[in-house]
This record gives structure tokens, C-alpha cells and sequence, in this order.
């Protein structure tokens, strides 16, 4: 758990006492200081930018170099450069965008989040988990098991937002964020981000929507436009209004809601849809449903959230409770992912392909070995030893 700085804990007690008004003079906490820690939690094996500079390069003149980059943010003078685009494999024939910006890019983009993130996380909902400090999927599909298995709430809406992070739109965002920062650096600088091209196969585009692609700053901006349209729109207008209990909760860009009662989850159903196109966002019309886990038999009986599928169970003491195993999607594309991880490495001595696998599947059984899914875990071990040489 990373404690937060001096810096940090002022502009949370300035967020505390001015909660109804925008903050300004923000960027006086950003120092050179800051800037070398930002470069020194960055991650050094990550791929050069735009202007081929990785961090390693740069570790030399950091010290010498940051203090003017510093000057060039305050004084206005500094350009976000273009974003470099690659594709990485998703699935076996899908394909991700992933952005990569420089080095200079990321500090200061990091350090702008550090600046922001305390203003924040004194409006941001407790049922919002994604991409914020000291929470994690785990204690969000923990948060969702108490819901659902001890409160009774089996009416779930599982929804599925359409290219989120490349459809938010830049002026309602900014109308977003008037309401609690108004630095005109740092706004100025969030502007260039929005703005700054994406270079691709020596091709530039400037998007005309969406946050910036692989920025540190990203995750923040996101989390705040989906506090605004859905977090305090539900928790605060929609929940007082229904005849039963309900929940919701948020990983970044996908939520789940639950209900006590079908006659509630069916009225928000009606609106949810008019809720996200009011603020330019789409829900996908095959994917935003409606499970009623009470009646597993009529179909319709599971749904996935953060990579398992979610269904009614008895425990070990005869109680319904909700259970979990990874999601089908999730098993196939880690299989795959080792599968071509093998077949790729199938020249290495056994003792380093075995030394490697047992790390990748370290990793593995950390994030999906949970309870309940034992199964699957063996399963999946089960067939990994099937792709060995020998098996």
C-alpha cells in the first residue's frame, strides 16, 4: 500500500473543505522532484515512443533534463507529441490497439494524475473499483458476492459499453471536469492530451474523441466521466426512487447491477440506454441484459464480470450463494496465450521452459485461483501439461 505524499494529503484536505468548487493553482504542487519520482516508478522495459527514447536512454539526462520540462509545461511552450500505435493479439484472431507515448510524455502525464487523483477520490463512489489506489478486481467480485448471495439481490443487469475509452467525448468531458479543477495548466495540458495524434504504420490521425491511448493519465479520465454518467446518476437519483434493495458495482468500464426486485431492474432497464446516449456512449443492444439468477432453469441462469462467469450455487452449509468459474472466453485465450508461448519456446532446454511456465502460472492461479473455481483451475493445469513435449 503506497502512502500518499505531502503534496497529496494537502490537496485531499483542500478537496475535503471546497467540495462544492473547482480547484485551481494545482500545478505549484508539481516539482522536479516529483517529475524524477514519476520517471522512476515508470516501467523500464516498456517500449520507446514516438521519439524512439526509452528509459533507459534517458535515465542519464533525467536529472538535467526534467527541471526543463517543467519549465516547458508551466510556461505552456510544451507539445504532447504524437501517441505510437501497435497492435497486439487479442484472442485468437482479434487484435488490440495499444498506445505508447514517450518517456517525457508519461512523467508528466503521471504526475498530473498524481495531482488530480486526491481531488477525486473524495467524490468517487465505494463501489468503484477500477484503476484507483489499494482496490483491485478481487475485492470488487467480493463486494458483488455479499450483494448478491446475502442481500438477496438476484435481478442483475450485466452490461457492456461499446468502445468506451475511444468514444467519450471531449466537450462533455470537460464539462465534467469544470466542476472540480479549474488549473489552467493543467487543463491546457489535459486539452493537448485529448488532442495529440496517434502515429500509425508512418500514418498521423488526430482522434476527434475517446482518452488518450496508453496514457498514465487515461485510467483517471475515464473514471471520471463514468462517475458523472453512471456512478452518481444511480447512487444518488435512481436508488432512492426504487420499491427494493439494489447494488451496483464498477471496474473501469464494466458494471454490474443488481436488484432485489424484477420491477425495479426492468424500469432502470428501460432508461439505461437514453442514459448513456444523453452523454454520447452505447450500450451494446445484444450484450446489456437482464439475468434472473432465481430462476437458473429458465436460462439466462450466469453472467461473466471481470473475467468469470458468475451463477446461483449451494455452499458446503446448503445455502444459495453466488459462485464463480472463469469465464469460458478467459480459459480459451489463456490457453491459446500458452499454447503460442510454447510452440515458440519449444527450443529452449526443459529446465527453462519449465522454470518460465511455473511463473506464468504463478500468475495465472493469483488472479483466477479464488474460491469456488478450483475446477477450472485443474482443468486448465491439466491442459497445459498436455501441450509439454512428452505428454
Amino acid at each position: 500500500m503506497e502512502e500518499m505524499s505531502t503534496a497529496e494529503l494537502q490537496i485531499a484536505e483542500r478537496a475535503r473543505k471546497f467540495k462544492e468548487e473547482p480547484l485551481t493553482n494545482l500545478s505549484q504542487f508539481i516539482t522536479p522532484q516529483m517529475l524524477y519520482k514519476e520517471f522512476m516508478r515508470l516501467n523500464k522495459y516498456s517500449s520507446a515512443g514516438t521519439d524512439g527514447q526509452d528509459w533507459f536512454n534517458y535515465v542519464g539526462i533525467a536529472e538535467e533534463r526534467l527541471p526543463e520540462l517543467l519549465s516547458e509545461y508551466k510556461s505552456g511552450r510544451y507539445k504532447a507529441p504524437p501517441i505510437r500505435r501497435v497492435y497486439i493479439p487479442k484472442g485468437k484472431t482479434d487484435k488490440r490497439p495499444l498506445g505508447i507515448p514517450t518517456i517525457e510524455d508519461k512523467v508528466l502525464q503521471s504526475a498530473v494524475r498524481r495531482v488530480m487523483e486526491p481531488i477525486y477520490e473524495e467524490i468517487f463512489k465505494d463501489f468503484s473499483y477500477g484503476f484507483r489506489p489499494n482496490r483491485s478486481c478481487h475485492k470488487a467480485i467480493a463486494y458483488m458476492f455479499q450483494q448478491v448471495s446475502f442481500g438477496g439481490m438476484r435481478y442483475i443487469i450485466d452490461a457492456d459499453i461499446q468502445n468506451y475509452f475511444g468514444s467519450i467525448n471531449h466537450g462533455q468531458l470537460r464539462e465534467f471536469l469544470d466542476r472540480r479543477v479549474k488549473d489552467g495548466k493543467i487543463r491546457k495540458m489535459l486539452d493537448k492530451w485529448l488532442k495529440a495524434g496517434i502515429l500509425e504504420d508512418e500514418t498521423l490521425s488526430y482522434p476527434e474523441e475517446g482518452t488518450p491511448q496508453g496514457g498514465i493519465v487515461s485510467p483517471l479520465l475515464s473514471n471520471i466521466y463514468l462517475h458523472y454518467v453512471l456512478d452518481e446518476w444511480f447512487s444518488e437519483v435512481i436508488q432512492p426512487r426504487l420499491k427494493g434493495r439494489s447494488f451496483i458495482v464498477r471496474y473501469a468500464d464494466d458494471f454490474v447491477l443488481g436488484f432485489e426486485r424484477a420491477e425495479d431492474a426492468n424500469r432502470v432497464m428501460a432508461v439505461l440506454f437514453k442514459r448513456f446516449e444523453k452523454y454520447f456512449l452505447r450500450l451494446h443492444p445484444g450484450k446489456t441484459r437482464l439475468v434472473n439468477l432465481n430462476r437458473p432453469e429458465r436460462g439466462n441462469r450466469s453472467f461473466d464480470f471481470l473475467g468469470f462467469t458468475h451463477y446461483m450455487g449451494k455452499s458446503r452449509k446448503g445455502k444459495f450463494v453466488l459462485k464463480r468459474k472463469t469465464s469460458k472466453k478467459k480459459y480459451s485465450e489463456g490457453l491459446n496465450k500458452m499454447g503460442e508461448w510454447l510452440k515458440c519456446n519449444r527450443h529452449n532446454k526443459i529446465r527453462d521452459i519449465i522454470r518460465d511456465l511455473n511463473v506464468k502460472l504463478r500468475g495465472y492461479y493469483n488472479y483466477y485461483g479464488i474460491t469456488f473455481n478450483s475446477r477450472r483451475l485443474a482443468g486448465y493445469f491439466h491442459e497445459v501439461k498436455a501441450f509439454l513435449p512428452g505428454h
